[in-house]
């Protein structure tokens, strides 16, 4: 039953749905949708969005009900989106890589009335018990349910704090939480885009990483709200990248750690010269500092020194660009648009100028909180601030430097070891390919830092990485150990960020 909205309160109210719409009205043959030779245009994509929002709600399929999709990158999964945003209905993302009882517990957890799936992961979808009334695989039984679906449905009041989403957060212990997305944090985190990234409402947009990450999910939403084509690529391809940065003028090519190594070879292998790109790169902070300078001078934009999470969008810190070519410095990062920060210790009391503090968050691209979840949900939004569990230092001139993870803190001897203060410096030598430092149980000590390191030449040894952390880490924030890894067996989540606690079970 969908909620009274007060008339007054009407007039300044829009939703994701209906911005789409203004924008197929009023360009309905622009580019909508590309994805591998398959085009369609704005006129196209309302059309058939209009179809499936009906076919919807007659599966009964209201406002606030849940419809999960388990699915690679594909139009459909666009076309789900925005038809759940014309009824009021929440999307649930789901994680293909996830093991059959974390699948289970994701889906489960939301308790989907429908659940839409690609052959590709069928089989998989039919190991997990679940209450779904409906189960519609793509292909010809979703063809046909759209195709014998009426044009239109009804219109439906959707609230800009009705949720939208449900994007899954991974821990390092537990199972994953379900991030709440409303259509106003949707719009408020194109917003920021557009006023950070000065990304115009014609760049395209290149959907390679999961769509169910908020990296594809929120500025896939932010193209077709503005207008722009969105170009859908079935997961890490570098050479299909590559193409569609020559192909269309980008706003933000997303690049993850671990993903800019095979897009440089693939530069080096096949050059090609951009059409135009606004921003590249995220997590400037997990990246080998030579990569950014050759990612950068390659493609000819500059690299974006990100730090947001599915919970907040771009911000609370991804102002900061590096130039292309620079090998930078210093990765203190800026304070994005739309939003307030604090720095707190564990008291909620603001830390003094210069000591790590936990951030804490207030603004428009928050999300709404965890899905049955409310003592997670007490917890971090206490004091009306969400309370994103990293640490940070602010310096005088107003930059924020990230500290680490606050679970991911070792405690060694009664002193505070931050693992990625460690990995800056490793990063930063330009023999070391990628490296993580975890936390070891130590009978002296208590615990102690252990690196894992690929590098990038045969020769590099032990000691060498010593003198390395010697020259610029006190003595107790060295390493204790030293490992030695291939690259490609660092395991790593769908960001490209290197699972900690899978590192920490080698030891």
């Amino acid at each position: 039953m969908s909620r009274a909205i007060p008339i007054i309160r009407t007039a300044g109210q829009v939703c994701v749905g209906d911005l789409f719409t203004l924008r197929a009205a009023a360009r309905p043959d622009a580019l909508a949708i590309e994805h591998e030779g398959y085009r369609t245009s704005y006129g196209q994509l309302a059309t058939r969005v209009a179809r499936l929002a009906a076919a919807l709600t007659a599966l009964g399929v209201t406002g606030g009900e849940r419809v999960a999709i388990l699915s690679e990158n594909r139009p459909e999964y666009i076309e789900l989106i925005l038809a759940a945003a014309r009824i009021r209905a929440i999307v649930a993302c789901q994680n293909w890589r996830l093991a059959t009882a974390e699948l289970a517990h994701t889906i489960n957890l939301v308790e989907p009335r429908v659940i839409i799936v690609s052959p590709r992961y069928a089989a998989g979808l039919q190991q997990v018990s679940h209450g779904a009334r409906r189960v519609i695989e793509l292909g010809t039984e979703y063809e046909t349910l759209i195709a014998t679906a009426p044009k239109d449905t009804p219109s439906v009041p959707v609230d800009p704090e009705d949720g939208l989403l449900i994007l899954y957060t991974s821990g390092t212990t537990g199972l994953p939480k379900g991030a709440l997305i409303s259509h106003r944090a949707l719009i408020a985190r194109m917003a920021a885009f557009r006023l950070d990234l000065g990304i115009a409402d014609d760049d395209a947009f290149c959907a390679w990483a999961p769509m169910f990450h908020m990296a594809s999910a929120d500025h896939m939403l932010a193209a077709l709200m503005s207008g722009a084509p969105v170009v859908v690529i079935d997961g890490f391809r570098p050479a299909e990248m590559v193409a569609a940065a020559a192909a269309h003028r980008l706003g933000w090519l997303v690049l993850m750690p671990g993903a800019i190594a095979p897009v440089i070879e693939e530069m080096q292998r096949n050059p090609v010269t951009p059409k135009g790109i606004r921003v590249i790169g995220a997590m400037a902070d997990l990246v080998p500092i030579h990569q950014i300078a050759e990612i950068t001078r390659l493609l000819g934009a500059p690299y974006l020194n990100s730090f947001g999470a599915t919970e907040t969008g771009l911000p609370p810190a991804s102002r900061d660009l590096i130039a292309p070519g620079v090998a930078p410095s210093s990765l203190g990062k800026r304070q994005s648009s739309l939003c307030a920060l604090r720095l707190v210790d564990p008291d909620d009391r603001d830390v003094a100028p210069g000591e790590p503090g936990e951030m804490a968050i207030r603004g428009p691209t928050v999300f709404s909180g965890y899905w049955n979840a409310d003592a997670d949900n007490r917890k971090d939004f206490r004091g009306g601030w969400f309370h994103m569990g990293d640490l940070f230092r602010q310096t005088a001139d107003g930059a924020y430097h990230f500290v680490d993870r606050a679970k991911y803190m070792i405690k060694s001897g009664g002193e505070n070891i931050y693992p990625a203060e460690i990995e800056r410096v490793l990063l930063a030598d330009a023999r070391i390919e990628d490296a993580v430092v975890v936390r070891k149980r130590d009978a002296r000590w208590g615990e102690i830092s252990v690196a894992f390191i690929a590098a990038r030449e045969v020769a590099l040894t032990v000691a060498d990485v010593d003198a390395l952390c010697r020259s610029q880490l006190a003595g107790y924030k060295r390493p204790k150990e030293v490992h030695f890894v291939a690259l490609e067996t660092l395991p790593r989540s769908t960001t490209g960020k290197v699972q900690r606690h899978e590192v920490e079970k080698w030891l």
